[in-house]
């Protein structure tokens, strides 16, 4: 059994910490429209309360607006490019951990596909529409076309727990981006473009890309932001221990 948000994001500030919850989802097109460095830097000092191991507070953050976000965006596209014209290039662009497992099973794998032709479905995407999915998913290397870009990194020498941290804080980030009226989308897909972004950043030879986000005002009228994916009830995943 699945049930589905309560509340559609909007672009105005979350009042309640529920609000925010219920609010956040991952939105894929944004207004170009400029979000203030004051407002950026007060949702990252709020998201850096999140509990961390020991206190190691593991994240740094690479914040990409302007000329240094379009100089990202045109090198990874193409990349991007260059990798569907010719696959044999999938060696040079590997992650530097397994986000996703390596081989699926159920009910991820379901979950999985239920969302990615659920999305292709609202967008009038077909199945066999080759060139339609690769435009769509270079969209994530655009961010969306939202004006602030974040590029989250770790030292290599942290451990798995230091991930889990990691996540913590950038809920938060998602979370009080809400209070400020702003929208997210979390991005592993940049990934395995690593190589190309962590020069660009200036980001130093013993850390590794986490993953990136997309920041900003939400474009109201884009058929894609309508598209919510539902969640699981509680009583599916817990388990009473009496």
């Amino acid at each position: 059994m699945t049930t589905s948000p309560a509340i559609k994001p909007f672009n105005a500030a979350s009042t309640t910490l529920e609000e925010a919850i219920r609010s956040r989802v991952s939105m894929r097109a944004f207004e170009p429209t400029s979000v203030p460095r004051e407002t950026l830097e007060a949702v990252l000092s709020l998201a850096a309360r999140a509990p961390s191991g020991t206190n190691t507070q593991p994240w740094k953050v690479y914040v990409l607006q302007g000329a240094k976000r379009d100089a990202v965006i045109d090198s990874v596209c193409q990349a991007h490019d260059a990798l569907r014209a010719d696959p044999s290039l999938a060696d040079e662009y590997r992650e530097a951990y397994d986000y996703y497992p390596r081989q699926w099973v159920s009910p991820f794998i379901d979950r999985r596909r239920e969302n990615g032709w659920g999305l292709y479905g609202l967008l009038g995407i077909g199945k066999g529409d080759k060139d339609a999915m690769h435009a769509q998913h270079q969209r994530n290397f655009r961010f969306f076309d939202a004006p602030v870009g974040l590029m989250f990194t770790i030292e290599r020498v942290m451990g798995q727990g230091s991930l889990l941290d990691y996540g913590m804080f950038i809920q938060n980030i998602m979370l009080a981006a809400r209070a400020h009226g702003l929208h997210t989308c979390p991005q592993a897909a940049w990934n395995g473009f690593a190589k190309i972004i962590m020069p660009q950043i200036n980001a130093g030879e013993t850390e590794m890309l986490v993953c990136g986000m997309a920041m900003g005002y939400i474009d109201e009228s884009a058929t894609v932001n309508s598209y919510y994916t539902p969640r699981e009830s509680a009583a599916s995943f817990t388990h009473w221990c009496d």
